[in-house]
């Protein structure tokens, strides 16, 4: 229980921090850090709060979506709201806004590797997942929709089907089947049978 906790912290300590590598690198974010920095640049900073208090506030607003779809929070979950903004707002306050492309494609570039490593991270803690994993969790678990990704941030037994029966291309013309052969290819004998045999002569 320790070895976890600690990896959890650690893991939103270093996403916080990633997230503020990428905002300060200012070429792009992602979808969610989309949605942070646009309230916070439309609503938030006017009234002189801060960006890390809008993604701890984000978090739980996307929380109280969990009670219709019935998804329990775990203590990583709560964690995650509190932890990640907030690291965030320091990293932001440490890190210069007035920097070259250069040093901005570098710190894009070290935000979205260590944005991975959290990720992973935190999730490996089995401690709860992020308020917005399990919303898309709750909602492929209620509707049945197709998820890439199940709550342990591993791919469903679905998708793992479709790799290992897939993998070789898609049905059609020319594509590969399971069993190696190209689409149209002739059966040996033993396995079409003395009637397929007969068709195949004439």
């Amino acid at each position: 229980m320790t070895r976890g906790l600690i990896q959890l912290f650690a893991g939103l300590f270093l996403y916080g921090l990633s997230m503020a590598l990428i905002v300060r690198a200012d070429l792009g974010l992602d979808p969610w850090d989309v949605l942070n920095q646009g309230v916070f640049e439309r609503f938030a900073k006017p009234a002189g709060v801060s960006f890390g208090l809008v993604v701890n506030l984000i978090g739980m607003a996307v929380l109280l979506l969990w009670i219709p779809l019935r998804q329990k929070p775990g203590i990583g979950t709560v964690a995650n709201v509190l932890i990640i903004g907030t690291v965030a707002n320091f990293g932001l306050d440490w890190i210069p806004s007035d920097l070259d492309l250069p040093l901005r494609a570098s710190l894009l570039i070290a935000g979205i590797v260590l944005n991975g490593v959290a990720s992973g991270a935190y999730i490996g803690a089995g401690l709860g997942p992020g308020p917005r994993d399990g919303l898309m969790t709750g909602i492929v678990a209620r509707t049945g929709w197709p998820g890439e990704m199940g709550a342990d941030g591993h791919r469903t037994d679905r998708h793992r089907r479709r790799l290992a029966v897939g993998r070789f291309g898609r049905s059609g013309h020319g594509a590969l089947r399971p069993d190696h052969r190209p689409a149209g290819a002739h059966l040996p004998a033993a396995v079409h049978g003395p009637h397929e045999d007969a068709r195949l002569s004439r």
